[in-house]
Formats: structure tokens, C-alpha cells, sequence
């Protein structure tokens, strides 16, 4: 079990981190991981945002199942998110949507710093942060049919063929995430890399518990969901040209 961090956060460069999509490491050889271990600072602000504001938003991990109503205080929909990266699309999301319960799992010491200090500044009350690997929270702590939704977006797209085994979007994630949807319930992925993209359709549209909110006139993609803003990063994307793609399943 990780414990809450104190006030001046470990050293980074000994804590877990990973990518801004919390990448995965992921092969039939390996334990699926939602993370790669990449080094960075915390900010004065960011270590201030733990001590402040992180034993009311930072959850324990536990291998049992997670007591919903007892982390926010409240019974509603529940939304995990799996790599924040910095939390602004989390924050921006939680901000439109106050009514759901969003659980947001990232080992990036300076990510999880980031979220909570704009949790602190924008006065988000439905976000709790698991520092944790998404993979073993879904696996002890959301039970079957727990969830409402899912969203990862922007994984590691992990470009050369030879790491594409390390991608994060493959069929035994996919199957636990399925398992925890609630029936009618949706899991929300989005790429900027073409090949990810593609992969990400073959691999949900493989999954007998999943269906597709696109049809085939649209390649099956979704247009863009009016919750997901544009981040920094792809409205730079858009300007030079580069494509983004959502993929939006619900579970049958």
C-alpha cells in the first residue's frame, strides 16, 4: 500500500513515474502495467497542493474492493481515468460534469502534485487520486459492474513496431475494464498517432462485452465528446496538421 505523501514529497527519482498517458508495459510475457518509470520535479506549488489539500483527494491503495461512498462522501456515477498526465483535461472534465465521481489513477509524482493543486484552486469536490498502477487498482479495488465509464486518453502511442507490444490499449486490459462496466456504461479512448488509433478500434471491437457508438460511415470513430476540451498539447497537434482520433464503446 502507497502511503499519503507528506507535505515535501520524496525525491522523484525515487518514486514511480511515467509518461503523461501512463504508458503501458505490456507483453504475453509480462504483467500488464499502466506505466513506464520516467524521472521529474515536483514544483514548491505542487508539494504544497499534497500537503494542503492531498489527505482529503489522495486515496490509499488496497487490495479490496474500494468503498465508493465512503471516498467522496456521496453515492454517484463513477468514472475512472487511467494517466492524467498534468490534470487538465481531468480537471476540466470534473469541472462540466460535478454530478459523476471521477477516480484518476497516475504514479507521476509531479502529475498527481499538478491535479490536486488545480483541484485546490478551481474547488473540485468529485475527484479522487489513486497513485497507484491502474492495473492493480482495477484488478483488487473496482469490483465487476462498478464503474459508469472509463477514459484514457493520449497513451503512450509507443511508435516503433518492435515497443508496440509495450502499448497500453490491448485485449486483457480491455477485458478487466469491460468486466467493471456497468451495462450501458462507456470506456472513451483518444490518440493523435493513426496505427494506435487503429489498433485501439481492433482491439475494443474484439471484446464481446463492448459495442461501438460509431458506425462505419464514420471508419468508426466518434466525433470528439463535448466533455474532452482540447489540451495545449493537441491544439498544437491540430495547428501542424496531425490528426486526433476517439474511439467511444459502451458495454452491452
Amino acid at each position: 500500500m502507497i502511503e499519503t505523501p507528506s507535505p515535501t514529497p520524496p525525491a522523484a527519482s525515487a518514486l514511480p513515474a511515467s509518461s503523461d498517458s501512463a504508458a503501458a508495459d505490456v507483453s504475453h510475457h509480462r504483467t500488464i502495467r499502466s506505466f513506464v518509470r520516467r524521472t521529474g520535479r515536483t514544483t514548491v506549488g505542487q508539494a504544497k497542493a499534497f500537503a494542503d489539500v492531498g489527505p482529503k483527494f489522495l486515496l490509499d491503495y488496497s487490495p479490496a474492493p474500494l468503498d465508493f461512498a465512503a471516498a467522496y462522501e456521496r453515492i454517484a456515477p463513477t468514472i475512472l481515468e487511467i494517466g492524467f498526465g498534468m490534470g487538465e483535461a481531468t480537471a476540466h472534465i470534473a469541472g462540466v460534469m460535478p454530478e459523476k465521481n471521477f477516480l484518476c489513477c497516475e504514479v507521476h509524482t509531479p502529475g498527481v502534485g499538478a491535479l490536486l493543486k488545480r483541484i485546490d484552486e478551481q474547488q473540485l469536490a468529485n475527484i479522487r487520486i489513486l497513485q497507484h498502477d491502474a492495473v492493480e487498482v482495477i484488478d483488487h479495488m473496482l469490483p465487476p459492474g462498478s464503474l459508469d465509464g472509463a477514459h484514457i486518453f493520449f497513451p503512450d502511442p509507443w511508435h516503433k513496431t518492435k515497443h508496440n507490444k509495450r502499448r497500453l490499449i490491448q485485449s486483457p486490459l480491455i477485458a478487466k475494464l469491460a468486466a467493471r462496466l456497468k451495462p450501458g456504461g462507456y470506456l472513451h479512448c483518444a490518440t493523435d498517432w493513426q496505427p494506435y488509433a487503429e489498433q485501439i478500434l481492433e482491439v475494443l471491437g474484439a471484446e464481446l462485452l463492448l459495442k461501438n457508438t460509431a458506425d462505419a460511415a464514420s471508419g468508426g470513430y466518434a466525433p470528439k465528446p463535448d466533455y474532452r476540451p482540447l489540451t495545449k498539447f493537441e491544439n498544437r497537434g491540430i495547428k501542424l496538421g496531425h490528426g486526433v482520433w476517439d474511439v467511444v464503446f459502451t458495454r452491452v
